[in-house]
């Protein structure tokens, strides 16, 4: 039988190292724009983990399978360095826990005893943290960011359709591309358990590695935003890892450069990257599918909000603004124009009840709201003798919100004239609680009714530069 390990440092060489270099990206004050800063730094490899995250059997995007397939061997390499090191491994598949039920890695969490610091919400997902308040978003993952050949999905589906999986879900354990050693590593995807784990064992340093960047492995409750934000050492390995983006969406780069567009993002908000050559020497990983001559892009410029933009894409604007700092284009046709941001609702702001939501119509118009891609009831105003126009309250059914998550609000306002300005800031309501939507949104003109949803979860599809925190 294997032992549970007892205490942080049975079975475990504390005295090496690891010498790495963490790259990072500072604003200069005399151009503002971002410059790269390297440091080294010596780790001890006792008190560094490294957490595999989602590292699946199956992916309902082929390339996605495909590109992990590539780098996954090389992450396995990786593991077992970090490993004989004397790190600790934490296998971190989403969703695939029943796969583990009795082994050895996923027991010895169990019975690691709770820790006494738990931070706050360290089980929940998190959709930004404070330093990325202002930051740009710098790509479109709203359609999920698969990027397959649409006749050559379709048959990915129906193979996976036909070996039991769920398309949409087909994920059931992790990757057989990666050692999971039932002596010493560990398996867990929930944060609290984690945070178990890194306190039990005294570690202070975290890499995390796996897919996919721009979601899970920022997001989830053992992600770079929660070591982040709860006082981890954190960084992320930048070549074992890939993101989900399609470059048929905005800013229309090839995946690769939007993958790089990721990392600098989270190399100017998050925490710093680091490569996996430092551990194992040689070059850095690099997908073959790469062709590009120019590589590691760090920036992309946002896009003038032209009459195009703003009905080709989602663009982020602030709420409210006057259409003249919006667009300088004044003939276009502003008669209908659709919003959207995130709202992350804590579960304890719901206890009264049903939330609403109060927006007020454009002037000779009417609006309409989604939250999370369903239809909300709107209540119109009856304050007859009111000298200014009452907003129209929607109704946010309990059943609807996905609490201490995300949960993705759309509006769709029409007016018979254009309108001069954006929406007034709306206001979401419960009990005597109250939080105003003033910040940034995305904005869209035109219309098309599927605009009030997206084909997946709000916290996988949207950026961090439209999330509102309800609570």
């Amino acid at each position: 039988m294997v032992a549970l390990l007892a205490s942080g440092t049975n079975n475990r060489a504390l005295g090496e190292e690891f010498q790495l270099e963490l790259r990072s990206q500072t604003r200069s004050s005399e151009t503002s724009a971002f410059e790269r800063q390297f440091r080294q730094e010596t780790w001890k490899a006792g008190e560094t983990a490294f957490i595999v995250c989602d590292v699946w059997d199956y992916h309902h995007c082929l390339n996605a399978v495909n590109r992990l397939n590539e780098f996954g061997p090389r992450l396995n390499d990786v593991l077992a360095e970090a490993r004989r090191r004397g790190a600790v491994i934490i296998h971190a598949p989403s969703d695939c826990m029943a796969s583990f039920e009795g082994h050895p890695a996923r027991l010895r969490v169990t019975a690691i005893p709770e820790a006494s610091n738990r931070p706050a919400e360290i089980e929940s997902w998190c959709s930004k943290i404070p330093a990325e308040e202002l930051a740009s978003y710098p790509i479109d993952q709203s359609d999920g960011g698969e990027d397959d050949d649409p006749e050559e999905h379709a048959r990915w589906a129906a193979k996976l359709k036909a070996l039991g999986r769920n398309p949409a879900m087909p994920w059931k354990t992790q990757s057989s591309l990666i050692t999971i050693d039932p002596e010493r590593d560990l398996i867990s995807d929930r944060g609290d358990e984690v945070w178990n784990v890194l306190e039990h064992y005294g570690i202070r340093n975290v890499v995390l590695t796996g897919v996919h960047t721009n979601m899970c492995v920022l997001g989830r409750p053992f992600g770079l935003r929660q070591m982040v934000r709860n006082g981890k050492n954190v960084v992320l390995m930048r070549d074992m890892t890939d993101c989900m983006y399609n470059p048929k969406r905005w800013p229309y780069v090839d995946h690769f450069t939007g993958n790089d567009l990721i990392i600098s993002h989270v190399e100017r908000y998050v925490c710093p990257t680091v490569t996996s050559n430092q551990l194992l020497g040689g070059d850095v990983f690099r997908f073959s599918g790469d062709q590009r001559s120019q590589t590691d892009i760090t920036d992309v410029k946002l896009p003038e909000l032209s009459a195009e933009a703003m009905k080709s894409q989602w663009n982020t604007i602030s709420v409210p603004s006057e259409w003249t700092e919006v667009l300088k284009d004044s003939t276009v046709d502003t008669r209908i124009v659709w919003y959207r941001s995130t709202l992350r609702i804590s579960a304890n702001w719901l206890e009264p009840g049903n939330a609403a939501v109060m927006v007020h119509a454009p002037e000779k118009g009417s609006v309409k709201a989604w939250l999370n891609g369903k239809p909300l009831k709107g209540i119109e105003p009856i304050c007859l003798a009111c000298s200014e126009p009452e907003p129209i309250r929607f109704v946010i059914p309990n059943d609807l919100v996905e609490k201490n998550d995300a949960n993705l609000l759309v509006l769709r306002a029409e007016s018979t004239v254009p309108v001069k300005t954006t929406i007034t800031p709306p206001v979401v309501t419960c009990g005597k609680s109250s939080t105003l939507l003033k910040r940034r949104w995305q904005i869209r003109i035109g219309d098309d009714p599927q605009w009030s949803g997206i084909p997946l979860p709000a916290k996988f599809g949207t950026g961090t530069d439209i999330v509102f925190e309800i609570r």
